[in-house]
């Protein structure tokens, strides 16, 4: 795969507006690393390079990032083959119109007290860098790649677009 290095938020942003569900993993108190699914609220980056997500104040992942603010929120779409990590630091925010701007139906289904529920965490990830993966080689194209890899000894190249986005 190609690998780039850049500043592109805009980039970052078309991988994974479509991916509305990522996999927010960060250190529990005993040291393991321990994966959970969660909706990404906003509906671009922030202009401070954030992405937004909804969590219950008294689970365990809201403890979590209580002791640790480092994150990684992993997005995959393997239809399309586009895979994105993202690592940041998370934070607990007490923004009432920031809640309220981000508010939907589907929040409603996990917080029926509203958007004024008490158990509402507002959780901040401010991005420092992500890494994507976009093949753009249709399937058929890239078994054919492999299987030439598998006879010559040879890894396949050019399958598709690696690169970084560092935003810190």
């Amino acid at each position: 795969m190609a690998e780039t290095t850049f500043n592109d938020r805009d980039r970052l942003w078309e991988l994974i507006k479509d991916m509305r569900f990522g996999m927010f993993t960060l250190r529990q108190a005993d040291g393991q690393l321990r994966a959970s699914p969660m909706t990404t609220q906003n509906r671009k980056v922030d202009e401070d390079d954030t992405l937004w997500f909804f969590m219950s104040r008294s689970g365990d992942t809201v403890a979590a990032l209580q002791r640790e603010a480092a994150v990684n929120v992993a997005y995959a779409d393997p239809h399309d083959d586009r895979y994105v990590s993202v690592s940041g630091l998370a934070s607990l925010r007490e923004d009432p119109q920031r809640k309220q701007q981000l508010w939907s139906s589907a929040a409603q289904a996990w917080f029926p007290g509203g958007v004024d529920d008490p158990d509402l965490a507002l959780v901040q990830v401010r991005i420092t860098q992500a890494d994507y993966w976009d093949v753009r080689e249709s399937k058929f194209t890239q078994l054919m790649k492999m299987a030439r890899a598998a006879v010559t000894g040879k890894p396949p190249t050019d399958l598709g677009e690696h690169g970084q986005v560092r935003m810190r």
